[in-house]
Formats: C-alpha cells, structure tokens, sequence
C-alpha cells in the first residue's frame, strides 16, 4: 500500500510499504480521510518534534524514521479479531490517535493526554492516516453514525482539541467568550462554544479569514484588531459591560494575548489553545488585579464520544470548514505548500490515500 512518511525536517515521501498487521486487541481500518494539520507542517518544517530521530526513537513504541504521517483520520473498518467486542467489519469510524504507556489509566477521570512520554499515531509510530490501511488498538477506535460524512469525521480529531477546550474553560451557556484568530483551531472552538449556547466574538486580522468565520455562522461579532478597539467593543456587547467571560488564545501572537488580559472581565478565564513556539509575556499587576484564571489545553481526554454526539446533533456543521481534498501524491505540493505560503486561503485540506472519493 502507498503511505506518506516523514524522514526528516523537509523530507516526506510516499512510499510503497507493506498493509499493516492487525494484531490481537486491534482494528483494522480502510482510511477514507486525512486531514493535514498544522503539527504536520511543524514537523515538515522544523522537525522532529513529536516525530522521533535516529538519535531519538520514540520511547514508547521504539520506532525511528521513516514514520508514517496522518493523526486526523476517518474510514471504514475492514478487520475485527476475535475478543474485540463493540465493533464490526463495516463499521464508520474515527480514530483517537493517541500513543500512551503501557498501564496508563484512560477511563473517565484519568490525565491520559498528560501521561509522560505519550504522542500520537501518525506522530511516533504505530503507523498513520496517510496510508491507505492502518492497524489501531480498538481502545482509540470511535464507531459514528452513518449519518456523520467520513470526510467531515476527518475533522473530529481537531474538533475533540475545541472540544477539550471548551471543558477546561469551565463556560456555562449564556456566557460570552473573545476568540483571538480565526484559524481551523479557533474556528472549531467557536463551532464547540456556539453549539453549547455560548455567545462568540472572534478577533482577527486577515480578511479572508474573517470572511470563513462569517460564511461558517461560528460567531456573533466578528472584529478587525488592525481598526477595532477590541476591549471596547467586547464590553459593549457583553451583557453588563465587563467583557467576556472567557478568552480562547488560538493564535500564538503576544498582542492578542495581550488583549485577552484586557477583554475578559474580573474573575474570568483565559484558555491558551495555541501552541507557542517562543516564550510569552504576561502582565501580572493585570492578572493579580483582576483575579484573572490562565489554563493551559492540550489535545483531548475522553471527549471523542460527547464530540461524535455534538456532531450528529447538527449543531455543528463541519462541512464549510473543507476548503480542499487532495491525493497523496499532492500532499506536498497542493497541501502543505498551501498551507505554509497560502494559509489564508484554507481552512482544512483533507487527503484521501485511495483516491477514493476525489
């Protein structure tokens, strides 16, 4: 079968590697969908990061490059053993792409996506969503109704990130909630928030971006911080004048952090998404002043099923947040280069391995 893999920084090739073998406890999966993600393009560009080195294997699953890339996926699945219960041959699913160590508690109130050590398939081994088959513990396989599109489930993974994000802001419905950029993480997060009865205001620069925002229906007030005061106008339209209840950082830009810590009213929160590559500042006479709460969020932790509910809800449509579907063999030059030089012209570009579908 054909798959992409990472050797390193700047060199990913499609090679012809052999179907994966679905051992005891696994699923075997047909890929349907990819979608490419901004860790991909780190790794592309700046890597190995999650991905492991020669120097480095990674120290769960023990594999070096050449690893196979792809942690948004969505297919069909085509083998289930003997003793894996819940699934069957047939079955639409979704993967939780997590790699965790042996023994690692994952049932409800466990810190899972903290564990030391852990990563991600289609990151540190264990195969990857771009490649046309792919063999997963069914402990990550999540069946979805039929009624979810497999090129939309793609986009689960990333909305389970919104997701998680929302939860750990702790927002309640009626709240309002600033979004700083409207990139595939902060549209998705306002999808979550909107969906659950939150009011959403994003800033953002790039016009085109805003245009997406608009077009999806994800927010009530969309703001321009190039022409905008953007404090004002949040506690203008917040219910008492005091700002947001709760800020979502998703940009990794200092001035919008910045404008966090001014937007969101006394006492409220503020949810970093993003991950920053550089160090950040922060005002501390403002956020002791202002009992302002700073949490961190990474990943996902149980919240694949009460997206996959969220989703076939209809309460959030996935499908104008596809801005591209592309083969592997332009995954280079028709997806990653999109998304590094190009990047306000699309949202989520989705891959399909087979071709199926294009």
């Amino acid at each position: 079968m054909r798959a992409a893999r990472f050797y390193d920084r700047g060199d990913i090739r499609i090679d012809e590697i052999d179907e994966p073998v679905v051992r005891a406890g696994q699923v075997g999966i047909d890929v349907a969908w990819n979608g490419i993600c901004g860790t991909d393009l780190h790794e592309f560009l700046d890597g190995p990061i999650f991905c492991p080195s020669h120097e480095h294997p990674n120290v769960i699953t023990g594999e070096f490059p050449p690893v196979t890339l792809g942690h948004e996926m969505s297919g069909i699945v085509n083998f289930v053993p003997n003793g894996v219960e819940g699934l069957k041959v047939g079955d639409h699913v979704v993967v939780e792409p997590y790699i965790v160590p042996a023994g690692e508690p994952t049932g409800e109130g466990s810190h899972y996506n903290l564990s030391e050590g852990s990563n991600f398939i289609g990151l540190g081994g264990n195969g990857g969503g771009l490649a046309e088959k792919i063999a997963v513990d069914a402990r990550w396989v999540h069946k979805i109704p039929d009624s979810i599109p497999l090129d939309q489930a793609a986009l689960i993974e990333p909305l389970s990130v919104a997701y998680h994000a929302y939860e750990v802001s702790e927002a309640v419905e009626g709240d309002t909630a600033l979004i700083i950029g409207a990139g595939p993480i902060g549209l998705l997060t306002a999808a979550v928030l909107k969906a659950k009865g939150i009011k959403v205001i994003i800033s953002e620069s790039s016009e085109m971006r805003r245009q997406k925002a608009k077009e999806t229906g994800v927010a009530e007030l969309l703001l321009n911080p190039m022409e905008d005061d953007i404090v004002s106008k949040v506690r203008e339209f917040s219910s008492d004048g005091k700002g947001a209840a709760v800020g979502f950082e998703c940009s990794s830009n200092q001035f919008g952090f910045n404008t966090l810590v001014d937007a969101v009213r006394p006492a409220g929160t503020i949810v970093v998404v993003a991950i920053w590559g550089k160090l950040a500042q922060v005002d501390f006479v403002k956020l002791t002043i202002k009992e302002l709460k700073i949490k961190g969020t990474i990943a996902y932790c149980n919240t694949h099923p009460k997206t996959i509910e969220l989703v076939a809800s209809g309460k959030i449509n996935l499908e104008p947040l596809i801005t591209g579907k592309i083969g592997l063999d332009n995954l280079l030059d028709e997806g990653f280069d999109t998304l590094i030089n190009h990047n306000e012209t699309a949202v989520k570009i989705l891959v399909s391995p087979t071709g199926i579908g294009l």
